[in-house]
Parts: structure tokens; C-alpha cells; sequence
């Protein structure tokens, strides 16, 4: 009787160790920082990965990522110091760097985001408000970033949070204000192209008149050239005629009564009003082109 009374004692003081021994262990991730929590108060943070202990029943256990998170912004409407209005999105990554200060200030992850989100909001508001457009996208992007992180770490600095990187993916005029600014460049490049299509034109017919009036006066000093030629040209004929006539005129008329008959007998109903007998047929009856009394004389 003792004994199995002995025994169930001992079964529930080992199972009561058992309780005690596994809630007094707990275990820390890679990616994550413990705070121990005793009755409300914090104990000690652990940052190091393993196995750790604590009071059973009396510690709390809060876990906390110690990696680097994403805050992502909704688009905010932004005035700059030229008075243009701007659509930012942006987005930052942060790191909770002291887990007692976080959990002490904040708590939660969630809570978190919306705190940094409203300070986020403020910083953009507060560094793109002293600078102009086109500071912002163009000339000072990675400055303005670079700014806006600082502001921002320095805020998160007392929630227990450092701020890695801050970026801001666009920035752009509202879409109404974005059409007026396309339409306003388009305009302007249609005027541009109209204004280069005139002066091509008026290029293009400078070259044309230049061409035609080259080309004019190419013809006229080739015109002048084949008539100073063909003026020559008639002058030697003239001269081989003459020089012909001098020593032969009996061939010579020979020859102008064949070259007359040549180009008075070209077409097959050529028509001559003229006596049989007028000097144009002379050598139609006789070869020597003399009259038949002449023509009998002549022979021996």
C-alpha cells in the first residue's frame, strides 16, 4: 500500500519537474531578439541565438524580428517651394535596434508602420517643401533621400528603431497637371517640326532655283558653243565649197544640181512647174549638163 503511494508521488513529482523544466526553456531563432518580461517589468533582452532559461510561470517570453523591415507609403501629395504639386511614393526600411526601448514606446510591429508612416509623411512634406521640382526629379534626387533618412532616423531613434534606407520610387506631377504638361510638349514639338519642315522648304528651294538657274546657264553656254561650232562648221563648208568651185566649177555644179535633186525628189508625188528645158534638168539629157548644140561641138 505504501509503495504504490510511494510511486504515484514520485510519478507526479516527475511530471510536475517535467512541467516546471520545459516551461523554464525556451529557445532564440536567428532572426529574432527576445525580451523577458517578470510580472510586467522587463528582465533582460537576448539577442544571441540558442537555448536560454527562465522562471517557470513568471517570465513572459516576447519575441521580436530583428530583421530588416519594409514600410511601404501610400502616394502622398507633396507641394514643392515652386509651388508645383507632386505625387510621391515612397517607401523605407528600418531596423528595431533596442528591443526594450521598442517594446516600452511602441509594442508592435503594426504599430510601428503607422508611426513611421505618419513621420515619413511629415519628412517628405518638410524636405521636398524647400526645394523645387525639378530639384526633386532631377538635380538633388539622392540628396533629398539622404535627407529624408536622417530626419526620419532620428525620429524613429527614441521608439528603439534605426532607419536603413528611405527612397522615393516616383515622384510626378497630379495626372491633370501631367496631361497639360504632355499637351504643352506636344504643342511645342509640333511647332519645332513645323518650323523645321519651312526651313527645309525654303532650303530645298533655294537649291532648286540654284539648280535651275546652273542648269540655265549650262544650256545657254552650250547653246552658244554648238552655234560657234556650227558657225565654224558652215564657215569651213563654205570655204571647201568655194576652194571646190575655184578648182572644178563644172563638178561643183554637178554636184549642187545632185545634192537639189536629192532633196527636191524625196517624196513620191513631188510635182515641178518648170520647161523641160531649164537649167534644174540639164543633166537629165545630158551628162555633161551642156546644151545638145554645145554637147556636139564638144565631140571630136
Amino acid at each position: 500500500m505504501k509503495t504504490g503511494i510511494a510511486g504515484i508521488v514520485a510519478l507526479v513529482v516527475l511530471l510536475a519537474a517535467i512541467v516546471v523544466g520545459y516551461s523554464s526553456i525556451f529557445t532564440v531563432s536567428q532572426t529574432e531578439q527576445v525580451l523577458l518580461v517578470r510580472l510586467g517589468e522587463p528582465v533582460r533582452v537576448i539577442t544571441e541565438p540558442g537555448l536560454n532559461f527562465k522562471a517557470p510561470f513568471v517570465d513572459t517570453v516576447i519575441s521580436i524580428d530583428k530583421r530588416i523591415l519594409d514600410l511601404e507609403n501610400p502616394s502622398q501629395e507633396v507641394i514643392a517651394s515652386d509651388q508645383k504639386r507632386l505625387v510621391v511614393d515612397a517607401f523605407a526600411r528600418y531596423r528595431i535596434k533596442n528591443a526594450l526601448r521598442f517594446y516600452q514606446s511602441i509594442g508592435t510591429v503594426q504599430a510601428a508602420n503607422m508611426q513611421l508612416t505618419t513621420l515619413l509623411n511629415a519628412s517628405l512634406r518638410r524636405v521636398l517643401g524647400e526645394v523645387t521640382f525639378i530639384q526633386v526629379v532631377r538635380d538633388e534626387r539622392e540628396a533629398l533621400m539622404g535627407r529624408i533618412r536622417e530626419q526620419l532616423d532620428k525620429e524613429a531613434d527614441g521608439y528603439g528603431i534605426s532607419v536603413v534606407d528611405v527612397r522615393i520610387r516616383r515622384a510626378d506631377l497630379p495626372e491633370q497637371n501631367s496631361q497639360a504638361v504632355y499637351q504643352r510638349m506636344q504643342t511645342e514639338r509640333q511647332r519645332e517640326a513645323a518650323e523645321f519642315r519651312a526651313q527645309g522648304g525654303q532650303k530645298a528651294q533655294e537649291i532648286r532655283s540654284k539648280a535651275d538657274r546652273e542648269a540655265t546657264v549650262i544650256i545657254a553656254e552650250a547653246n552658244s558653243t554648238a552655234e560657234q561650232v556650227r558657225g565654224e562648221g558652215d564657215g569651213e563648208r563654205n570655204r571647201l565649197f568655194a576652194e571646190a568651185y575655184g578648182k572644178d566649177a563644172d563638178f561643183f555644179a554637178f554636184y549642187r544640181s545632185m545634192t537639189a535633186y536629192e532633196n527636191g525628189l524625196k517624196s513620191s508625188d513631188t510635182r515641178f512647174l518648170l520647161r523641160p528645158d531649164s537649167d534644174f534638168f540639164k543633166f537629165f539629157g545630158n551628162a555633161s549638163g551642156k546644151p545638145p548644140e554645145a554637147a556636139a561641138q564638144a565631140k571630136p
